[in-house]
């Protein structure tokens, strides 16, 4: 796997797919910068060697040019996180592009325009993806975000730097972390799995039950699994179509010897609202008329007691309606339980959207090992797949 460390930038432009697909206000002002800050050391440690630095990325999904989705919005942040003056040229091809891009001067960094704003982009177009790799003279990929993507700046770009190409450690650091969960674990390994439904987990859980020994399983996906078993669960979520796979997933879980824990009580509330009436139940026991919004006490100390249990946590999707403050408890005693193994040794890798958001919320990001970055990327690496923008680095 060639990294940033296997090469010296000394007198190099080296042209960096970053994610800076970042929220902005209706001042176009950044609202949340961590995925600038992400690409930072990358960034650093170019400029270190003596080279100079040329950013290509997207935001949003504009049709066309759109000055909304314009990257000069992000231009005086990015200076800011980076501490250097960022230059910033209108387009990302053609002739602008490349005059922006010979006039950089060593110790330089340049933000170009709006991938996006070229529909080839997105298509990984070949010809446009060479008006791309004539700015720069190495490839660097930061950008797991959109690893997934066989997009022109993320993929297709590779194959113009054969021999000069390379991981940035911000992906670099994200496929060590995968990898460590799914390949070079210590165990036991467990997974828990959050989120509403079983539909959108399955491939990841069929691809990690050879890997892990124990599996959590919480949030609304519980209830089809509890459902399946021929408990009542009232009116919370669940996929009735989906409880003959339910059932299959327990069978292969346990011909492989894969402990799968599922919540035991629930807080159960009278209406989908911070304010509704709640009560405890058994998970198999909600009345009707009444929903599971989150994991009651004896379904935490049971999670606590197989987490403390574990030396490798992958954390993926919360265990209950944790935007909502009454139904936030038992995501926050997960996170705190996670906290506490890995401060004992224990390696914990939490990645996907809702998750991210849980652990951001509520102040966890520094006491996991890692919190990845990418979303659709890393759920697809659990499941199994080769991302197309990692393979073009690897061949």
């Amino acid at each position: 796997m060639k990294t940033l460390q296997d090469i010296n930038f000394k007198d190099k432009k080296a042209l960096i797919r970053v994610d800076f697909n970042v929220p902005l206000d209706e001042n176009f002002k950044v609202t949340d910068a961590t995925r600038i800050a992400a690409a930072k050391p990358t960034i650093d440690k170019i400029l270190k060697d003596g080279g100079a630095v040329i950013l290509m990325s997207h935001l949003g999904r504009p049709k066309g040019v759109d000055d909304k989705y314009s990257l000069k919005h992000i231009v005086d942040e990015v200076s800011e996180i980076l501490g250097v003056p960022v230059k910033f040229v209108s387009d990302c091809v053609g002739e602008v592009a490349e005059k922006a891009s010979a006039d950089l001067k060593m110790g330089e960094v340049l933000l170009l325009e709006n991938l996006r704003f070229h529909s080839e982009e997105e298509k990984g177009d070949e010809g446009f993806a060479k008006k791309l790799s004539i700015l720069g003279d190495v490839y660097v990929n930061d950008a797991f975000g959109t690893a997934h993507r066989a997009h022109a700046s993320t993929t297709i770009v590779a194959k113009f730097f054969p021999e000069n190409k390379c991981f940035g450690s911000l992906l670099a650091q994200e496929i060590i972390s995968i990898k460590k969960v799914l390949e070079d674990s210590e165990k036991p390994v467990l997974a828990v799995l959050g989120g509403s439904k079983v539909s959108s987990k399955i491939t990841i859980i069929e691809n990690i039950l050879d890997k892990v020994d124990h599996l959590i399983l919480g949030g609304g996906m519980s209830f089809t699994f509890v459902k399946a078993l021929g408990g009542k669960v009232g009116d919370s979520i669940c996929e009735d179509d989906k409880q003959e796979l339910a059932l299959e997933i327990l069978k292969k879980a346990k011909e492989k010897g894969v402990q799968v824990h599922i919540p035991v009580d629930v807080i159960a509330a009278d209406d989908f609202s911070n304010d509704a009436h709640t009560q405890i139940c058994d998970i198999d026991k909600i009345p009707d008329g009444w929903q599971g919004l989150d994991a009651g006490p004896k379904s935490r100390e049971l999670f606590h007691k197989v987490i403390m249990a574990s030396k490798t946590i992958l954390w993926n999707g919360p265990v209950g309606v944790f935007e909502m403050e009454n139904f936030a408890n038992g995501t926050i005693a997960l996170g705190n339980s996670i906290a506490e193994a890995t401060k004992n040794g224990s390696f914990s890798l939490v990645g996907g959207g809702d998750s991210v958001a849980a652990v951001k919320q509520f102040g966890f990001e520094d006491k996991v090992s890692y919190v990845s970055t990418g979303g659709g990327a890393m759920l697809e690496s659990l499941e199994g797949k080769v991302l197309p923008g990692i393979e073009a680095i690897l061949k």
